[in-house]
């Protein structure tokens, strides 16, 4: 049971973060998202049979210190939008703000003194967004980070920076390997749910 309302928190945290950016995207100027049929919180939209099922899972099952996973990308044309180099660091910025945010509504419940059992979900919850958030503002291609850090840069050095994307997921990979999750992104994580009470 734990582990099933586990899965329903992280399911629920990755579709809202990509529904914000499609969202951020359309009301920047960008309809691709709404025309694609993904502005929608209906999970079906949103989920990647591999990414947002069997890897977690199949990382659940082989006890793997770090639980991975992602949601179909929500489609965005960054030349649509009315200012393609700004909007781009919002669109980026969008997910894992609405992660902190859900983050931050959450922990308006632990004020309450809920019963144990709830304040285990309520922070449980907390800290799902919260890892999440952090770990998406890591500016490594394709992740958010990347977006926000190319929309700041010089358009000429952007274009190098993004020429990395196509070995961004293997770099990924790589630093969880070698433990950035219990070295960097869970630290900060943890740090942010204390600051709201947990």
């Amino acid at each position: 049971m734990s582990l099933l309302i586990s899965l329903i928190i992280f399911f629920s945290a990755v579709i809202i973060h990509e529904y914000c950016h499609g969202w951020v995207a359309y009301k920047l100027g960008d309809p691709t998202a709404k025309y694609a049929g993904r502005l929608t919180l209906n999970p079906l939209e949103h989920i990647d049979p591999f990414g947002t099922i069997l890897l977690p899972i199949m990382l659940i099952v082989l006890r793997s210190p770090v639980i991975f996973g992602w949601a179909k990308p929500v489609p965005v044309n960054f030349w649509n939008l009315r200012n393609p180099r700004r909007g781009m660091v919002w669109v980026g910025l969008a997910g894992p703000m609405a992660n902190f945010l859900l983050a931050v509504f959450f922990s308006q419940f632990l004020r309450l003194s809920p019963p144990p059992i709830i304040r285990d979900l309520l922070s449980g919850a907390i800290m799902i967004n919260l890892v999440f958030a952090v770990f998406n503002l890591i500016p490594i291609p394709p992740l958010d980070g990347s977006r926000v850090i190319s929309g700041l840069l010089p358009y000429r050095y952007a274009m190098i920076y993004n020429e990395w994307e196509r070995y961004g997921v293997m770099v990924i990979f790589l630093l969880l390997f070698l433990g950035i999750f219990n070295t960097v992104i869970l630290p900060i994580a943890v740090s942010l749910a204390h600051w709201l009470g947990v």
